[in-house]
């Protein structure tokens, strides 16, 4: 798993077909990939330097995408993630994102829409086709709350907290403008300065796994406030 020119991309599918093709893509737009046949071959061949990106079936043998994700965070609770489903369910595309996936695909897609999803998703974690992070600082203090947009780290009280590029750009946009409600459109145009590829409805399931995220080092945390009706409010005095 040779990173060295270029990103590498995990592609985990029971299908020949899609495993084939979405890698013949990729490797033409400059991508590395390794590709797998089910979520209990690529657990037990990743090894301890995980690829940059993970395109997850959901439905597989042995081990499902969905319990494949749930192990590749407890590893890196920041590693990219998006999933491909069959299924056009609430239910999957709900439980996907409160596992932490950034984004989620249905078959059958169009291998155009997956490439553009990737390459928004990269350039929101500011990396390049070499893999190196660009140069944009830009640092936010709101009380107890500290955010590196450079980094894309955040921390509360000076203790980091894990998030998923998805729930940081819309913690962000919350957190530089304390005190304005934000609707759930403006948090997606907010939080992806390139493209929003994710619906209204699924920031309210990245809202909930960010307050969990800081409830864990501080279980008084109220700074986000859910406004009824209309959306979404970070406090001044948090």
């Amino acid at each position: 798993m040779d990173q060295k020119n270029g990103l590498l991309i995990a592609i985990v599918d029971d299908e020949e077909n899609i495993r084939s093709t979405v890698a013949y893509a990729l490797q033409k737009e400059g991508y590395h990939t390794v590709s797998f046949k089910d979520g209990q071959e690529a657990w037990e061949s990743i090894p301890g330097a995980f690829p940059d990106l993970f395109i997850l079936d959901i439905i597989m043998p042995r081990m499902d995408g969905l319990e494949l994700c749930k192990k590749l965070k407890t590893k890196n609770e920041c590693l990219p993630i998006i999933f491909l489903t069959s299924r056009d369910e609430e239910f999957d595309r709900v439980l996907g994102l409160e596992l932490g996936a950034d984004d989620y695909l249905c078959k059958p897609f169009s291998m155009r829409e997956l490439l553009a999803r990737i390459k928004v998703l990269f350039r929101r974690i500011s990396i390049d086709q070499n893999g190196q992070k660009k140069a944009e600082q830009e640092l936010l203090n709101i009380g107890s709350l500290a955010l590196d947009l450079a980094r894309f780290e955040a921390s509360w009280k000076k203790k980091g907290i894990n998030l998923t590029v998805t729930e940081y750009m819309i913690l962000h946009a919350l957190a530089r403008e304390p005190g304005y409600v934000k609707t759930r459109a403006q948090l997606l145009e907010q939080g992806y300065p390139y493209d929003a590829y994710i619906s209204d409805r699924s920031v309210d399931t990245h809202i909930k796994r960010i307050r969990q995220k800081i409830m864990k080092l501080d279980p008084d945390f109220e700074g986000i406030e859910t406004i009824y009706g209309m959306g979404y409010r970070y406090k001044k005095d948090t």
